[in-house]
């Protein structure tokens, strides 16, 4: 008997900044659980980086830096599809079919766009920033992916891509899956060390915000023995104790126990030793990570042929549904 079709699950990270442990807890760890659960196609979006200007070099060693990192953290090729998206001429192509159908409106009224032209002003940003939501619905549409993992920061977005969908089926026929969201587990939010307001962020200009998946050990102790805490000295976590509740959700995330029972054993402790022992939990977890993936970066060759051939596996796949999109328009 045919094995019954799994679903089809799309999601991918830029190549841009420096992979932390947020990406790691949020993403990567629950990638690696899922593979066989379901038929998934994880790209690493370099056209998505391109929304800003980047150094060509930097960017090359960037994709291979998330390839490594990919692989290392559990990845397995021969159990999904691990490509480079502008590897897929499909994306950009699909992109423009959506623009014809996306309103002005709707991308002015992302909350991702305004957040990073609030401070600079929208004329120096640039028509790709702005338009960087189609081309994520191209993604996940090209594939007609049923789930996609996302955290709070990319629900938006992924309403647009379901927006489109249903409009372009109205339009012109049904083309396309509506997506669902896939919500992954804890860790999915994990906050800046220096400012528990402020989600941690791979492209920060402060080292000290964020724990690398690349970071030596020491530089993880470091780091997290500077983590700002709250007033007093109870590790409790709670709405007035934002500092506190984020490593607390690192703590929980990196090592799957409950916050409460971590709350109860570090109860009359202090920050001291909870930070210390933090510390090390971080560092088990992702020390073994970070070998593998500088091992793998010692092989620049290998890293290109794996990502193009799954970018040839990424083609075969959205190759008719681009031309059934391409077809349905009058092209």
């Amino acid at each position: 008997m045919e094995r019954e079709r799994r679903a089809r699950v799309f999601s991918g990270i830029q190549p841009s900044g420096n992979l932390h442990i947020g990406n790691y807890l949020g993403a990567l760890k629950n990638w690696v659980a899922i593979q066989d659960d379901y038929e998934n196609y994880f790209c690493i979006v370099d056209l998505h980086a391109l929304t800003v200007p980047q150094d060509p070099k930097e960017l090359r060693r960037k994709i291979r830096e998330v390839a490594a990192i990919y692989l290392a953290a559990g990845l397995d090729p021969g159990r999904c599809v691990i490509f480079r998206q502008s590897r897929v001429p499909a994306h950009a192509e699909l992109c423009w079919l959506l623009n014809g159908i996306a309103r002005f409106g709707e991308l002015s009224r992302m909350t991702q766009f305004k957040d990073k032209t609030r401070k600079e002003g929208t004329e120096s940003a640039s028509a790709g920033l702005f338009d960087y939501p189609v081309l994520m619905a191209a993604d996940i549409l090209l594939y007609n992916a049923q789930l996609v993992p996302v955290g709070d920061d990319q629900r938006q977005h992924l309403e647009l891509t379901r927006t489109l969908a249903r409009r372009f089926n109205h339009l012109y026929g049904e083309t396309f899956v509506v997506p669902e969201p896939m919500i992954m587990k804890s860790g999915a939010r994990v906050m800046a060390l220096d400012d528990p307001t402020e989600k941690m962020s791979k492209s920060s200009p402060r080292p000290g915000s964020y724990i690398s998946i690349l970071d030596e050990p020491d530089a993880i102790r470091r780091k997290v023995r500077r983590a700002v805490t709250d007033s007093g000295t109870e590790i409790k976590a709670s709405p007035e104790k934002p500092a506190i509740t984020n490593l607390l959700d690192i703590y929980s995330a990196t090592t799957g126990r409950p916050v409460e029972e971590i709350e109860d054993e570090y109860r009359g402790r202090g920050y001291g030793q909870f930070k210390q022992d933090l510390a090390e939990a971080i560092v088990e977890v992702l020390s073994p990570v970070r070998e593998r993936a500088l091992a793998l970066l010692d092989d620049p060759r290998g890293l290109d042929e794996l990502l193009e051939r799954g970018a040839e596996k990424a083609r075969e796949v959205s190759r008719p549904i681009l031309a059934s999109a391409q077809a349905k328009m009058g092209l």
